[in-house]
């Protein structure tokens, strides 16, 4: 009876070492982007695909989904370990906020990736050279509930101006450009990376102007709003557009789950920013990622393991 014990015991922890090796181990994780016609699905690729040929037995499947929000509640439920999502999104589902009722648990973040500028355009004929001009005017604020709508609220308090103040449409990009062109809306709010299609189409046919955020109000913004950062949509951009126009962006962000340990983050981190060179290969917005740029932009704190390496290689992390 005490030697079946004994063998039994045995078998118990080697089941135990066996299943703890694997959970240690486990390289199996899922990268939620976005929609399949959109940046972020082909651009988590290429990160997975610099995961997966840079780390030994790494197996990250970049999975469609809708974008932003559901990306962070898959992480919060453990449906996802990473996720590209908006800056700014990441800080209402931490501080459950804005388009969240309640905060979202397990949310990290490992860094910021490139700019999504908030570009605010106006028809010529609208008379709107600056954010103030916006008052009894009818603009467009993007899609209800997106997170467009609420860079289209925090932007303009900086100047004093309220949705009461204005005229708001929930249209989407493409609605706003066309209702620019055919005399509906005298301005819209987009925000996503530069060149918009639907603002390019919009320069080329009915022409636009940029509306720019800077001075004192940008400062206010950023202080208020601390996922901002501040940017210039060069000249050229936009046909006719031939000064730049000062702005504030919101970043894609690479998010991770606060559950994973910090080796695995760790590592993940240094491949990634250690081959930024084919990540701009693979991508264009690849091109616009680098380590210095990845600690800015950042309201929810850093996993562990991002720390680690961004302080090894000298940079100041929040």
């Amino acid at each position: 009876m005490k030697r079946i014990t004994m063998v039994a015991a045995a078998v118990v922890m080697a089941l135990t070492a066996f299943t703890g090796c694997s959970k240690n181990n486990n390289k199996n994780f899922i990268l939620a982007t976005g929609g399949t016609s959109g940046t972020y699905y082909p651009f988590g690729g290429a990160i997975a695909n610099i995961w997966n040929t840079g780390i030994q037995g790494m197996n990250v499947t970049a999975q469609a989904t809708g974008a932003s929000a559901e990306n962070l509640r898959l992480i919060s439920k453990g449906d996802a370990e990473y996720a590209i999502v908006q800056n700014d999104v990441m800080d209402y589902a931490y501080n459950g906020s804005d388009m969240f009722a309640e905060k979202l648990p397990n949310l990290a973040t490992i860094g910021t990736l490139y700019p999504e500028v908030v570009q605010i355009a106006a028809s010529k004929k609208s008379g709107i050279k600056t954010i103030a001009d916006l008052r009894g005017k009818r603009v467009s604020i993007g899609d209800a509930g997106s997170g467009v709508e609420f860079n289209a609220k925090q932007i303009p308090e900086g100047y004093g101006i309220t949705f009461a103040d204005i005229q708001k449409n929930n249209l989407s990009f493409k609605e706003s450009a066309e209702g620019i062109q055919n005399g509906t809306l005298d301005a819209c709010f987009v925000t996503a990376g530069v060149p918009n299609s639907a603002l390019q189409e919009l320069a080329f046919t009915a022409g636009l102007i940029l509306i720019p955020v800077d001075g004192e109000a940008a400062d206010k913004i950023c202080a208020a709003y601390n996922f901002y950062t501040k940017t210039v949509i060069p000249a050229g951009t936009y046909s006719g557009t031939d000064i730049d126009v000062p702005a504030l962006a919101i970043k894609a962000t690479l998010a991770v789950s606060a559950k994973l340990d910090t080796d695995t983050v760790y590592e993940m981190t240094k491949v990634l920013f250690s081959n930024l060179e084919s990540l701009g290969n693979a991508h264009a917005k690849g091109k616009e990622v680098s380590a210095a740029s990845a600690v800015t932009g950042v309201s929810v704190p850093f996993h562990p393991g991002a720390v680690k390496y961004f302080t090894e290689i000298g940079l100041k992390v929040q």
